[in-house]
């Protein structure tokens, strides 16, 4: 294996470190400035709120009252398990994924590893979020659940490998 071929297996990594910290980062910001429970500033009107609040739960705060036990199987234990399978994929499976799927794969790593950050470290506390977005009702919601950098990397590249892999496939039906 050439220096080159193991550079580029391993480039995508340096989004993963960057997401982790950029998310650590600004929950560190906003836990120092905002007290929990408050809103520290608003844009446009009150279309985005930067705010405080914890979630011991999982998207939309599901399992958030649920055991102990159950909590570190199913945010800790499994994450961890989740991100180290991405993580082999992308340094090892070269002709599984392409190139961009590597990359979109690291941006999903990036934001769960910050999210497992919170889970472990903040256990009892919860994950910090601090974006609150008006929702004008729809689905019923006037703000959808507030969240933070990891979710919005996870959510985004989530969405992009997706699409990769549908394009991906459409190309080998032709």
């Amino acid at each position: 294996m050439s220096k080159n071929s193991t550079l580029k297996r391993f480039l995508p990594f340096v989004l993963t470190l960057a997401i982790v910290a950029v998310d650590q980062l600004t929950k560190a910001l906003v836990m120092k400035y905002i007290p929990l429970g408050s809103i520290g500033a608003s844009f446009f009107g009150d279309l985005i709120i930067i705010c405080h609040v914890r979630n011991t739960g999982a998207a939309f705060s599901l399992g958030a009252n649920g055991s102990s036990f159950v909590r570190i199987l199913v945010f800790i234990i499994l994450p961890i398990a989740m991100m180290a399978a991405i993580c082999w994929m992308v340094a090892t499976r070269k002709n599984l994924l392409t190139n961009a799927q590597r990359w979109f794969c690291a941006g999903i790593a990036g934001g769960g590893i910050g999210t497992l950050i919170d889970r472990v470290f903040r256990f009892n506390e919860g994950v910090v979020d601090f974006v609150s977005v008006k929702f004008f009702g729809i689905f019923g919601l006037e703000r959808w659940p507030t969240f933070n950098v990891s979710d919005s990397c996870v959510v985004i590249f989530v969405i992009m490998f997706a699409i990769s892999v549908i394009f991906a496939g459409k190309e080998k039906k032709k």
